[in-house]
Order: structure tokens, then C-alpha cells, then sequence
């Protein structure tokens, strides 16, 4: 049964308005603490939740978020990004080979003019 608290809506509203003010927010160091918890496996899932204030399809959500991010980083390890001295390295190395197609090409036109 519900009950009109006024004009304008009812006390389930607003319920669920002081519930989403309140409702506490995880940091992703929280997060993956919580989901490392679980994989350990040294409690139940069901008891983690109880104790970290959170319902099971959150856990799971997480563990999923967590596992997705991993096999992305994994994944990624063989398009590595470069260094900045490897970075520099190869702009040095370019700019060499330029000049050495610079000086040729310079020898070649001098070549055919004569």
C-alpha cells in the first residue's frame, strides 16, 4: 500500500531520493580490493557481500569489469608504447637516413647533368 505525501508525490519518492543521496560510492581501489577478496576465495561470495555492505550481481559486475580490463592490458602488451629516449633514438635515426637520400639524390641529378 502506498501513501501520498503531498501534491506532488508520494513517501516511496522520496525513500528513493534520500537513498540515492546516500548511497555510498567505491573507489576503484575499494573495487578491486573487494573483487581480489573474492577471488581469493578464502570467504563465500555471498559473505563478502554481506560484509562489504553490497549486493552479489555488483560483485559480479565488478569481477567482470575487473577480468575485461586485465585481458584488455594483456592484450595490449605486444602494441607497447615507445620511450622517450627509444622515441628520440628513432626521430635521430630518421632524420640521418633523410640526409643520406638528400646526398644521393643531390649526386644523382649532378650525375646526369654532366
Amino acid at each position: 500500500m502506498r501513501t501520498k505525501t503531498g501534491p506532488n508525490g508520494s513517501a516511496d519518492r522520496h525513500v528513493k531520493e534520500i537513498k540515492r543521496k546516500t548511497r555510498r560510492k567505491f573507489s576503484a581501489e575499494e573495487k578491486i580490493r573487494i573483487v581480489l577478496d573474492g577471488l581469493r576465495g578464502e570467504s563465500s561470495i555471498s559473505e563478502l557481500c554481506r560484509r562489504e555492505g553490497i549486493a552479489e550481481s555488483l560483485y559480479y559486475n565488478w569481477s567482470k569489469d575487473f577480468m575485461e580490463a586485465g585481458k584488455k592490458r594483456l592484450s595490449g602488451d605486444t602494441a607497447r608504447q615507445a620511450t622517450s629516449s627509444e622515441v628520440t633514438d628513432l626521430k635521430r635515426e630518421a632524420h640521418d637516413l633523410k640526409e643520406v637520400v638528400a646526398e644521393q639524390t643531390l649526386e644523382l641529378r649532378l650525375d646526369h647533368e654532366f
